[in-house]
């Protein structure tokens, strides 16, 4: 399977603006890109002619203002990689480890071949100078919240993937939750998945300590359906994952606090 076939049989709205710019530079390098295979390069239209469009195409149009256009597989796998070499780089240096996470969860995810596609287009990504600013909003427009949780999910792991959490890699996360429109809520409850922190259980239920018993369930209740695997299933089976790993650390948050003040 050449690169260019998989990268553009899975991508829908991110082939345009900044993120389509950021991924056309990196195809760029591939060979099968430009051997004249038969493979269309990533913009031209799939008529039979080699006409090469515009990287910068305008994005697919949304039938209704709070209607965003449906995320594909490859429009978050494209996006996580980019947010993804911006924290690799947030404290100055590539540790291997961090890199061996990205690999290995793209192997848990889509399988070998793929995902030594998709490590490939990595590293090339990372060579690029990139606007966080730019790439989050894009995002933020284009992507359901759900999804965004869940590429929020997947950078805390790279970020504690080498064993130290370095200061700058959590501020590029946080500036990150921010342009993509993410509460600081939900950023805290994320990030208490990943370390060890006063009340860890309450911040993944997004209620204070103080809470009634009721206000506790209720939070359980709320937080439950907001990460339900189902709701990245659009993404497709390999998204489900990281999904389900976020609602078992509800559900054991819950079941912490329940032994903890002896409630049902």
């Amino acid at each position: 399977m050449s690169f260019a076939k998989w990268i553009g049989g899975a991508i829908g709205w991110s082939f345009g603006g900044p993120i389509g710019a950021i991924i056309g530079i990196a195809l760029g390098s591939f060979v099968d890109n430009i051997s004249g295979n038969g493979t269309p390069l990533l913009g031209e239209q799939q008529t039979g002619r080699s006409q090469k469009r515009d990287p910068y195409r305008q994005r697919p149009k949304q039938t209704r203002r709070d209607q965003k256009p449906k995320t594909q597989s490859g429009d978050f796998e494209v996006s996580l990689l980019i947010l993804a070499s911006i924290i690799i780089k947030a404290d100055g240096k590539q540790d291997q480890r961090e890199l061996d996470f990205v690999r290995q969860q793209f192997r848990n995810m889509y399988g070998a071949d793929r995902a030594n596609h998709a490590f490939e287009l990595f590293k090339r990504i990372t060579k690029q100078n990139i606007s966080m600013r730019q790439v989050c909003l894009q995002i933020k427009q284009m992507m359901d919240h759900a999804s965004r949780l869940q590429l929020l999910h997947f950078l805390f792991g790279i970020a504690k993937a080498d064993g130290h959490v370095a200061e700058s890699e959590v501020n590029e996360i946080y500036r990150m939750s921010g342009y993509l429109g993410i509460s600081r809520k939900d950023f805290d409850s994320i990030k208490a998945m990943f370390y060890d922190m006063t009340n860890n259980a309450y911040k993944i239920l997004e209620v204070d300590k103080n809470a009634s018993d009721d206000a506790v369930k209720k939070a359980y209740r709320k937080m439950a359906k907001k990460y339900h695997p189902d709701r990245v299933g659009h993404l497709g089976k390999e998204h489900q994952t990281g999904a389900e790993d976020k609602f078992r650390q509800v559900q054991e948050a819950y079941e912490h606090i329940q032994a903890e003040r002896g409630f049902k």
